[in-house]
This record gives structure tokens, sequence and C-alpha cells, in this order.
């Protein structure tokens, strides 16, 4: 068999060096798949091996919210036999977390129904053909049955074609990030032209069944109830959003790279009970809140400087920042550890609570509406969850297909307003 020496050059590195892949590869192959074939199939190698992107966009967002508010100082007042035992202050959740309220679905609503809501308001939005949707990822925690794929009836009720990959991604509050790396790379490769991603968190289950449990429970103490406090801050939302490939999308928004890094020497720190799943569950979870939060900000910090390296950025070159949303003390420490400015953050934790998977993307979708991107923003999701693991993705931002703010944006008060609905 005869062999032919390739070499692939590339001098799109943001910095300006020129990088390359040197591949041997068959003489027949070569002769089989042409020249030009040839060479694209080795330059998505060169940017898989980078975790670099060349030709994927994110098209737009679309988003639902629940009607139910429920605020930090309701839920002390369910509580009041526990705080009463302990002598607990009132006000002391908020105070803690910099939570003032998160929402609750209705009783009874299907992770799926609210995906599905989601899904349709970013079809509409990006007006994109859904016979051109070649992947489906539904990637909350919480889904509708341990199986069949909550993605299934998302499917079936969007309509999409039948040869659509879909599928369940499960990774806490990485989800739908991990999600996106999934479609992007399908894009990359020329396997499809768009991908869907999308999820639901529901919060009442897990904040109902804690309420209970910390009520009923006589030998609870002081230091024994920390661990409750992280299931309080739990709040509902539903998000998606749609990747296409370049030639396919109306904004040029890049998806340009990631990083991804994994330290389960920790997956212990936080934790639910049996693997529940649909809106009869009722689960509890058990979170060392303290350390979390400090080896997840190590996670980050070792994340980001691979982050940096992979985009041969600074701190400073980034415009914008979107990241996981947990608590106010929780996001102040990591923007201080990253050296990254306050201000270039959109935050929605104060009133949407901790969301889970759905927090990047919801306060991305609210950012994009009230402004806080300008076209030529070069912008970092700096996702990361328990077990613990992180994932940031870099974008070079150049349009809205939003023209019009979401009136449920409006409705959550991200000015300062509240409401019911």
């Amino acid at each position: 068999m005869h062999w032919l020496l390739c070499v692939v050059l590339s001098n799109d590195h943001p910095d300006g060096r020129i990088n390359g892949l040197i591949a041997i590869v068959p003489r027949c192959k070569a002769r089989k798949t042409g020249n030009h074939r040839l060479f694209t199939e080795l330059q998505a190698t060169y940017y898989a091996s980078l975790m670099r992107y060349s030709e994927v966009c994110l098209e737009g967002f679309g988003y639902t919210l629940p009607e139910q508010v429920v605020t930090s100082a309701e839920i002390e007042q369910w509580l009041e036999p526990v705080y009463e035992r302990l002598r607990l202050p009132a006000g002391r959740l908020e105070l803690m977390t910099g939570i003032r309220e998160r929402r609750f679905w209705h009783p009874g609503t299907r992770a799926s129904t609210k995906s599905i809501e989601s899904a349709e308001r970013v079809i509409a939005t990006t007006q994109i053909d859904k016979a051109q949707i070649g992947a489906l990822v539904h990637g909350s925690v919480c889904r509708d049955h341990l199986e069949p794929a909550t993605a299934c009836r998302v499917h079936h009720e969007l309509g999409l074609r039948s040869d659509c990959q879909i599928f369940d991604v499960s990774n806490a509050c990485l989800g739908l990030l991990n999600g996106l790396l999934m479609v992007a790379n399908m894009i990359e490769l020329g396997q499809i032209r768009a991908g869907l991603i999308v999820g639901t968190e529901s919060s009442r289950p897990l904040v109902e069944t804690t309420v209970r449990e910390l009520n009923h429970d006589n030998s609870l103490t002081r230091d024994r109830i920390k661990l409750a406090v992280a299931s309080l801050t739990i709040g509902s939302a539903s998000c998606a959003f749609l990747l296409t490939d370049r030639e396919l999308s109306q904004t040029d928004n890049r998806v340009m790279g990631a990083a991804v890094r994994a330290r389960t020497d920790y997956h212990e720190l936080c934790h639910s009970g049996a693997d529940e799943a649909g809106h009869g569950m009722q689960p509890l979870m058990n979170t060392d809140s303290e350390k979390l939060m400090h080896e997840g900000i190590t996670t980050g910090v070792e994340t980001f400087a691979d982050f940096l390296e992979q985009m041969a950025w600074t701190p400073a070159e980034i415009s914008k920042v979107f990241t996981h949303q947990v608590g106010a003390a929780h996001r102040k420490m990591m923007l201080d550890s990253l050296g990254l400015s306050a201000e270039i953050d959109f935050p929605t934790v104060s009133f949407l609570g901790n969301t889970g998977s759905v927090a990047l993307p919801i306060s991305m979708a609210m950012g994009i509406e009230q402004g806080h991107l300008r076209s030529g923003d070069q912008l970092a999701m700096l996702g990361i969850g328990s077990g613990i693991n992180s994932v940031m993705i870099a974008v070079d931002w150049q349009r809205s297909l939003c023209e019009h703010p979401n009136p449920e944006t409006l409705a959550v008060g991200v000015t300062g307003n509240t409401s019911a609905d």
C-alpha cells in the first residue's frame, strides 16, 4: 500500500500564529475522496484536536417562565416550625443566597411540555425550516420519565424529521452546554446543518419535599440544616437554543471554541437520592455548599486557564460573560477569581434562583433581549456543575434576531420590578 504525507496549515488562530496538522493517509483514500474533500476532513480533524470550531453559529434562543413567583420570605414562612425550633432569624435565606424569589410551574407540569414551548419560540424567532434540524438534545436534570428519552415527545410534538438524531443528556447544571458541544461537533463535521438544544427545570418537587422533611426532622441542628440550603434556592425555567452552520446562519454568531474539565474527586459534595423522573417525583438533595463553592471555583479557575490558552485570549479581551447562577456570593467569588469585572456579567439569580442547566442559557437569552451584547463582542459562557465539571465556550457575537424583548423578561423584573403575571 502507498501512503501520502498531508500537511494542513491554518492561519486563523486569534493571535495570528500559523498552526498545522500533519497526517499520513492511504493513497487510495486520497484518490477516492478527492483533494478538496480530503482537505476538509483533515481540517475538521485539526479543529477537533483543539476543541475549536470554524463552521458553527449560535443562531438564537427561546425560553418560557412559570407564572407563580415564590419569594424566599414565603419559603421561610413554610419553614416556621423548624425556624422556631432552631431560633433562626427571618430573612436568613435571602441574606445567605442573594435570592429574592424563584418560580414554580403549576403542579403536574411535564418538562417536555415547556421544552416544546421554548423550542417553538426559538424556531419562530430564527425562522428555521424544521426540515433543516438534524439533531435534538434535551439536556435538563428534569425529564418526563427514566425512559423513553424526554427528547422523544419534544421531537414528536415539534414535527421534526424522522432521521433527526434525538437523545437526552444528563450532567447536572451542564447538560445544555454539553448538548451544545455535541451538536457543534456534528455541524463542524458536516453531518447536520442545524441542531436544537433544549431543557426545562422544575423546582417545585424539590423545594416542597425539602420543606416537608425539614419540618418533620426533630433531630435537625443548625449545622445540618446548611446541607439543605442549596435545595431551597432552586427555581424553574425552560430554555432552547439553535445552532446552524455558517452558510445557513443569518447572524454569523460564531461558536469559536471550548474548554472542559472534570474534577470528579468531588462528585459526592452534591447528590440527590433515588433516580426519579416526572412530576410525581419527591427528590431530596444533600449539598455541602461551602466546600462545593470553593472546589467549584478552583475547577473554574483551572478551566478558565485552559480556555484562555485555547482561544489565545486574555481576560481583558473578553467583552461579556454569562455564568452559572448559583447565588450572589458564588458569583462574586468566581468573577473575582477569574479576574473579570461584574459589569460584563448578566446575573438573573436574584429573581430566578438557581435554575440548574437552564440558568446560563436563559441568562444569555434575557441579556440579549436587554441589549447586553453588541456586534463584535467576544463573549464567554462560563458553565460549572456538580461532579465537579466545567464547560467554557467562546462565541464571537455579531447580531441578534430578537427585535423586541420577550414579555416574560419584563414580567420577571430584569430591571428590578416583580410581577406574578
